[in-house]
């Protein structure tokens, strides 16, 4: 199977990206030619006229983590050639998502383990279906973490808790992981896909721009002084409301009308 069979993605007319991660009957593992997929998918996303993502993964189950199976057939030399090449492609699909202004939506399901917990952490909004269950999974195999877990974990719920689960591995709930940070909010099963859509149909009738600027900046902050940060807002802020889709947005408030952030986006 090539990457374009195990990750699917489609760019629709007015800029939204759908990827779906297509190895269901194995729980979504990501072997190097998901991880290979997935760096492509998300090349294809830094294109200018993608203006939202939305990430899923098809079956019962988000993403269980990597291919475990594939990873036990080697051995040594090979086994630490073959994981450097999965994850060198898979970190460089997460520095690609995050490097876009396009926000990403994530919807999980099932079971949610290792370095899908890392996709989930690294959307910019990440719906979690009722049933959905979160474990780290890599110390219990003698692992450490990838993916960026031990980078996005500390951030969401703090170091203690992400020490927590990381080191043991406990099994949280969907309610647990909104309550603590890790996802955005809870739905049912049911209405996961279509509450996912929706999200993601509204971020990409937004503003792009400004989203990208907002994502960097959330970014930055975490690791900046507040003198330094603040004169990055202002900078920003600066270019955003001198755009046209700012100028879009100020003038929508005025006129008491809805703005068109997409209209506004293709005279730039």
């Amino acid at each position: 199977m090539d990457g374009a069979m195990s990750v699917a993605i489609e760019i629709d007319d007015g800029g939204l990206a759908r990827i779906t991660l297509r190895r269901g009957e194995a729980g979504n593992a990501i072997d190097l030619t998901m991880a290979r997929g997935l760096l492509d998918a998300a090349r294809a996303c830094a294109h200018e006229a993608v203006r939202a993502v939305l990430l899923t993964g098809e079956g019962k189950s988000f993403c269980v983590g990597g291919d475990l199976r594939e990873f036990s057939r080697l051995s040594g030399e090979a086994l630490e050639k073959h994981l450097t090449e999965v994850t060198d492609a898979l970190h460089d699909a997460l520095r690609t998502f995050a490097a876009s202004d396009a926000p990403v939506v994530a919807a999980v399901q099932g079971a949610v383990a290792g370095a899908g917990i890392g996709l989930a952490a690294a959307a910019d909004v990440t719906l979690a279906a009722d049933d959905a269950t979160f474990t780290a999974a890599y110390t219990a195999i003698g692992y450490s973490p990838d993916a960026g877990v031990s980078w996005f974990l500390p951030r969401l719920i703090g170091p203690k808790r992400a020490l927590d689960l990381l080191l043991t591995n406990r099994r949280i709930p969907a309610a647990d992981a909104a309550d603590i940070g890790l996802v955005s909010r809870v739905v049912a099963a049911a209405r996961l896909a279509g509450e996912a859509a929706r999200t993601a149909e509204t971020l990409r009738r937004g503003p792009t721009a400004a989203f990208g600027a907002t994502r960097r900046l959330v970014a930055a902050g975490l690791t900046s002084d507040l003198g330094r940060h603040l004169d990055r807002e202002a900078r920003a802020l600066v270019a955003a409301a001198a755009s046209d889709a700012g100028r879009e947005g100020v003038a929508a408030f005025l006129g008491k009308r809805t703005p068109d952030f997409t209209r506004a986006s293709r005279r730039t």
